[in-house]
């Protein structure tokens, strides 16, 4: 059997599966808001607890696991994998000064040029806790699943996805020059490919969680990949494929050709074998609908929706103002006028809820335009995951003004998909043909 085990803002999640991708067991643990100090403790704490949550009897059957973690979210830690330094979240924005310096040497394109990047958190990580008298120093600075798969293995190695913005050259799946004249590589993972053997689980953590010592610890992959391998489980790999996770916010993935990266519109490519998974995240989202509709009255209003009919309601449904993907527009107020006047209340806030449904879907439409926009193929059609996607008024005005086949997947956790990287491997990842092959 095979262990994905995924961490998020709030909480992890653990999926066992057969060979066949039959779900055998879940868990899941929810940690909340950490405070800064406790996040790394607590992480560590809900790895083992969650994988002592599975059924002995399973734990002796699982032959890999893969773990998949927030992107750039990263910690300092020494040889012994003890951390130096509370872990600095994908969200934190404090290592601005250090952006400035990677978008002076690699280009305000690049997936590292900015304050959140995991590059950008290490050298702030380095000049603050430095190696001098007193100061705690570090030997390493790894990602989230970079540093909870060492616990398990002992080997601190980054899969591709996570080392994006740490400035890893996908093309050469090295540290660049210009890297090295920034921070010390040697206290950086060492790159692999997603799904890479990485060791056996080491033994003493084997003995103490009860699992087959000759368990296969791969690399892992950010959670948002990790969901896109869930939700495009049992589909052909082939550029156009596309996934839209419809949570709070929108994110877009789609496989493609060709290499996309706008830094501006938050988007970039990541390494897919010989293809590139490009995407792209909208403010926009179900925390607009939160704002508006209890989740009755979204079950209960969505019946009412004629999906087939437009409403003609030019809606831009934003929760706040700002928006980052398909404009790049920090300013961008959210647009929900002029409000519909339906005979009764009900058909009011039908009328409204169907205006901001096709304001959704029109964002939608318009991020996967940017990317074909900028060189990303076409998508032929488009799965969906997340709470959105149990709507089918929603699906169909989507499938109107997408133009492609919109479907429901069967599975949406990213630590399904991450039990997938476990049991397969590199193997998910298409290569380019052996050209010497008859």
């Amino acid at each position: 059997m095979y262990l994905g085990i995924d961490f998020g803002t709030s909480g992890a999640r653990a999926c066992v599966i057969a060979p066949n991708g039959q779900i055998e067991d879940m868990a899941r643990i929810d940690f909340g808001r950490l405070a800064e100090h406790e996040a790394a403790t607590t992480w560590r704490d809900a790895l083992l607890t969650l994988i002592t949550q599975i059924p002995i009897g399973m734990r002796k059957r699982l032959a890999g696991l893969a773990i998949d973690g927030t992107s750039a979210t990263v910690l300092a830690c020494d040889e012994a994998l003890n951390p130096t330094y509370p872990p600095l979240a994908y969200n934190d924005v404090r290592a601005s000064e250090e952006a400035a310096i990677i978008r002076r040497t690699a280009g305000a394109e690049h997936p590292a040029a900015a304050a959140t990047s995991g590059l950008a958190k290490a050298m702030w990580l380095k000049k603050h806790l430095g190696l001098g008298v007193g100061k705690p120093g570090a030997r390493l600075y790894l990602n989230q699943a970079d540093w909870l798969s060492a616990l398990l293995s002992g080997n601190p190695v980054s899969d591709y996805h996570n080392a994006l913005k740490m400035g890893v050259d996908l093309e050469t799946g090295l540290w660049p020059a210009w890297v090295k004249s920034l921070v010390d590589v040697d206290t950086l993972p060492v790159p692999v490919k997603p799904g890479q053997a990485i060791g056996l689980l080491d033994r003493g953590r084997a003995r103490e969680l009860g699992i087959n010592p000759d368990c296969l610890v791969r690399a892992g992959t950010t959670d948002s990949i990790a969901a896109f391998l869930a939700a495009s489980c049992g589909q052909p790999r082939q550029p156009g494929q596309a996934v839209t996770s419809l949570g709070s916010t929108l994110v877009l993935k789609l496989l493609s050709e060709t290499r996309v990266d706008a830094g501006a519109y938050g988007i970039y490519s990541h390494w897919f074998g010989r293809y590139w998974l490009a995407g792209g995240a909208s403010n926009a989202g179900g925390a607009v609908l939160r704002q508006h509709f209890s989740d009755d009255e979204l079950i209960a209003l969505s019946r009412d929706i004629d999906p087939e009919r437009s409403t003609g309601l030019d809606y831009y449904p934003l929760p706040a103002i700002g928006e980052r993907f398909p404009y790049n527009d920090p300013k961008r107020p959210p647009r929900l006028e002029p409000r519909p006047e339906g005979r009764t209340q009900r058909e009011t806030r039908t009328e409204f809820l169907h205006g901001i449904l096709e304001g959704l879907a029109r964002i939608e439409a318009l991020g996967y335009a940017k990317l074909v926009e900028l060189g990303a193929t076409p998508p032929q059609a488009v799965a969906s995951a997340g709470g959105g996607a149990k709507n089918p008024a929603y699906t169909r005005i989507r499938e109107r003004l997408l133009n492609v086949p919109v479907t429901r997947s069967d599975q949406h956790e990213a630590c399904y998909g991450s039990a997938h990287l476990a049991c397969h491997g590199t193997d998910l990842f298409p290569e380019a043909p052996d050209p010497s092959a008859p």
